[in-house]
């Protein structure tokens, strides 16, 4: 069991006030008061949906001797300390890094931040820095590393108080660097705040999250926030080629660099060959073959290559390397049956990840084949992108069958309705609506022929579909391939 003193762990806290002694030991910091044990600190967030404060008073029934607040209960109890700040959220981060002794500083911290891409760029850095025979961890969507042991993920970043544990385990296991995702939830409610991270790298900016933070300008700000707070001795790496990729350089007081494919920048790379079996870069005027695919693909190994030529390694090696390299899982995964129908399973959740998608599968394709996308939106998010993904889908696809993908609250019908709003009346007559996600599967495979190829989006490495709070199982891409196996 950790246990630190309670004046250690307020290092660098900015307080208000506190009501109590400060000159104890705690043994765990916890946001939840059910699992509170003896001893614990409890920090109470005001939060997007709930406010903690109003569970104070069961927090100390549970255990609590500390309780963290912006705003102090009418009634202070003599045995409990109270410190009072003018952010929990921000407090938070700070109380758990110094909880777990600060483990950010003991290991070299890369965080990839944009709206799409994170996933794949931190799972082949990991990649990369293994096989460079650096022990390495690993924080993502698709799950947790510590060297090469799986630990399950729970959100895109986790809370401060998981971060700092997985930091300190990762540290402990002689870890030398970790490759992380961050969200724009994870900046926004500062779930990163009190880590030292020694590098940034943003992807692109487009459509997302505007159920969460309303307005596009709000978002992109988020994203910037990110880069204004690194420290002079971390490197920002950018997309040179996104429109938003030189305004999140603007204030940042870390050393500049940025990577693309068509514009001036520090590492260039060009797309020379693009295929089904992978994709033919040039790199500073050496040629590699790699085995992802598609444009989208070429800036994620770009990204990868410029962080690690940032973090000092021997190009030559990261060059080798990066055509050894995987997608990550849910990723444009593909594989093809014996009866010659190619299936692509990708995460694609926005309107610019489809686009991207669809036009890399039309770029590589021959013509002759039919692309028969099964695509849904999930529920309780931004509606207003459901009728763009309808369109793009429509347009760029042979056959479209739109389906249920994560209703969670919704009525997975109305969710369908406003993304066959966007689709072309031009298009219709490739439109099959099936709202349950496993017939709509069973339908796009009985539909596909010799040569043909189905993308099935929006879910890529979710092992689950979420309906009315309750997750079943359900794998994309296991499906597929069971059907396919046995109408093929």
């Amino acid at each position: 069991m950790n246990e630190t003193q309670l004046k250690d762990i307020l290092y660098k806290v900015n307080i208000r006030e506190i009501h109590g002694s400060t000159n104890m030991m705690v043994n765990s910091i916890c946001l939840d008061s059910r699992q509170l044990g003896s001893g614990s600190v409890f920090i109470a967030r005001k939060g997007t949906a709930v406010d903690a404060h109003r569970f104070i008073p069961s927090a100390i029934e549970n255990g609590a001797r500390v309780i963290v607040c912006e705003n102090l209960p009418h009634e202070l109890l003599d045995e409990i300390t109270y410190i009072c700040v003018d952010d929990s959220e921000l407090a938070l981060g700070i109380m758990a890094s110094n909880f777990y002794q600060n483990p950010s500083k003991n290991i070299i911290l890369c965080g990839v931040t944009g709206t799409n891409g994170k996933t794949t760029i931190v799972s082949l850095l990991h990649q990369m820095f293994t096989e460079l025979g650096y022990a390495a961890g690993l924080i993502s969507t698709v799950g947790n590393k510590i060297n090469k042991r799986n630990v399950e993920a729970t959100h895109t970043t986790p809370d401060a108080i998981q971060i700092n544990s997985l930091l300190k385990e990762m540290a402990d296991a002689g870890c030398t660097y970790c490759f992380m995702e961050v969200s724009s939830h994870a900046i926004d409610q500062k779930r990163i705040a009190g880590l030292k991270f020694a590098g940034g790298i943003f992807t692109n900016i487009t459509h997302e999250h505007l159920d969460y933070h309303g307005e596009f300008s709000e978002y992109l700000k988020v994203k910037k926030t990110f880069f204004d707070l690194l420290p002079a001795t971390a490197f920002a790496l950018s997309n040179a080629d996104d429109k938003n990729g030189k305004h999140m350089l603007q204030n940042t007081r870390a050393d500049k660099h940025t990577y693309g494919l068509k514009s001036v920048c520090d590492f260039r790379g060009k797309l020379m060959e693009n295929l089904l079996d992978g994709l033919m870069l040039n790199i500073d005027g050496q040629e590699i073959w790699c085995k992802l695919i598609g444009e989208f693909n070429a800036y994620n190994l770009m990204a990868v290559y410029g962080t690690a030529m940032m973090l000092k390694q021997d190009r030559g090696r990261i060059l080798t390397l990066l055509s050894k390299l995987d997608t990550a899982e849910g990723r444009f995964e593909h594989f093809r049956t014996e009866g010659g129908i190619t299936a692509i399973v990708d995460y694609a959740h926005t309107p610019d990840a489809l686009q991207n998608v669809l036009r890399t599968i039309n770029t590589i394709r021959t013509g002759n084949e039919q692309l028969i996308t099964v695509v849904g939106a999930g529920g309780d998010r931004d509606r207003s992108k459901r009728p763009l993904m309808g369109n793009i889908v429509g347009q760029l696809s042979d056959r479209l069958i739109l389906t249920s993908d994560n209703p969670r609250s919704e009525d997975p019908e109305e969710i369908i309705n406003e993304m066959k709003a966007g689709v072309k009346r031009i298009d219709y007559k490739k439109l099959l609506v099936i709202t349950n996600r496993k017939e709509a599967i069973s339908a796009a495979c009985a539909l596909a022929k010799k040569g043909d190829i189905i993308l099935l989006a929006g879910k890529g490495h979710e092992k689950y579909q979420e309906i009315k709070g309750v997750r079943h199982p359900f794998d994309d891409k296991k499906l597929l391939e069971e059907i396919l196996i046995k109408t093929t």
